[in-house]
């Protein structure tokens, strides 16, 4: 991307706040690809919108998506020194070498987790309440107990387990996920950590009957993105580098601005409007994540509505081991003795 691309990109975001822009926070995120290989050029976009927008708005902060390789260098430590107290970090890394290696490679073949482990560790003294995403994939099922154990003892104290929504799931898949859970929840409870970190795979909203409450879009917050050419998006999802199946969905670009009949039907995504009948009569509804980008990429008809159901399975595994962990979680803070 070219910093003016940036910079338009920038201004033109502000021109559509209007009189919002007091009442909201406004996130600039990079991510790539891999964003830390163009840390000069995130330095200058940021340094255009501290110089340029405080007069326009008050409230905005910067997040970056990396794989860590580049996190200790030099200019991206003079980076975080210069806007840490604006600036929102997340490596990926999905656990434990085994895990980490599986997916995240260079094109040798080789696996990134020893070159990242120590860039991780120096992450987490600048961060420490920083989130961490593991991805969890058939292929790597067996490996997501020992990867969270890794993953707290290296200091996490957030997080989020992401069950991948594609259609990667093969039979037994959600029996695996349903044990590597329950193994997880048990050594949660006996070591209390329920006090002290926090695990977005047990939250308490999910596994309960839809309401119209529930009737939120995956995404709550509203996003707008731009490629390197000037082309919008609504996500990333919908780039050409993001399908399997289906053409780029955009609505938009910089020369043009938004196209707001492209943009329209995004604004009626919901439960209620993406949710087939047998999900919104389904007991344990709630917390069933799904993608408009995966939707359009499989519906036949290449419609956001079509609320694609890979992931159902595994979503039952996953509200098992909630209730699993919930009720251990009780009984223990109860001093009561749990037996199956």
């Amino acid at each position: 991307m070219q910093l003016n691309t940036a910079i338009q990109f920038i201004d033109y975001v502000i021109s559509l706040l209007k009189d919002e822009k007091d009442d909201i926070l406004l996130v600039f995120d990079f991510i790539g690809g891999e964003p830390l290989l163009e840390i000069d050029l995130i330095n200058d976009i940021c340094e255009y919108i501290t110089l340029h927008l405080p007069d326009r708005l008050s409230n905005y902060r910067f997040g970056i998506t990396t794989n860590g390789l580049l996190y200790n260098s030099f200019k991206v430590q003079q980076f975080i020194n210069k806007y840490q107290s604006l600036l929102d970090i997340n490596i990926s890394i999905d656990g434990n070498k085994k895990k980490n290696d599986l997916n995240r490679i260079f094109p040798n073949g080789s696996g990134s987790y020893d070159l990242i482990i120590q860039n991780v560790k120096l992450w987490i003294d600048q961060y420490p309440n920083a989130l961490v995403k593991m991805v969890i994939s058939s292929d790597d099922l067996s490996y997501v107990f020992e990867s969270a154990c890794h993953l707290i003892s290296l200091g996490i104290k957030r997080l989020d387990m992401n069950l991948v929504v594609e259609d990667v799931w093969k039979d037994g898949d959600d029996v695996i996920l349903e044990q590597q859970l329950i193994a997880l929840a048990d050594y949660i409870v006996d070591n209390k950590l329920y006090n002290k970190c926090k695990f977005y795979i047990f939250e308490d909203g999910i596994g309960h009957k839809f309401s119209k409450e529930d009737a939120l879009s995956p995404c709550r917050e509203s996003f707008l993105t731009v490629d390197a050419s000037g082309t919008l998006y609504t996500c990333l999802r919908f780039a050409p580098f993001s399908l399997k199946n289906k053409s780029s969905r955009s609505v938009g670009d910089l020369n043009n601005g938004i196209n707001w009949n492209h943009l329209r039907p995004f604004y009626l995504l919901n439960n209620l409007t993406v949710y087939a009948e047998e999900c919104l009569n389904c007991k344990i509804a709630s917390g069933c994540r799904w993608c408009p980008g995966e939707n359009y990429d499989t519906s036949e008809l290449g419609s956001i509505f079509h609320k694609a159901t890979a992931i159902c399975k595994m979503h039952k595994a996953r509200v098992r081991a909630k209730n699993y962990y919930e009720n251990r979680v009780i009984s223990n803070k109860e001093g009561r003795i749990w037996n199956l």
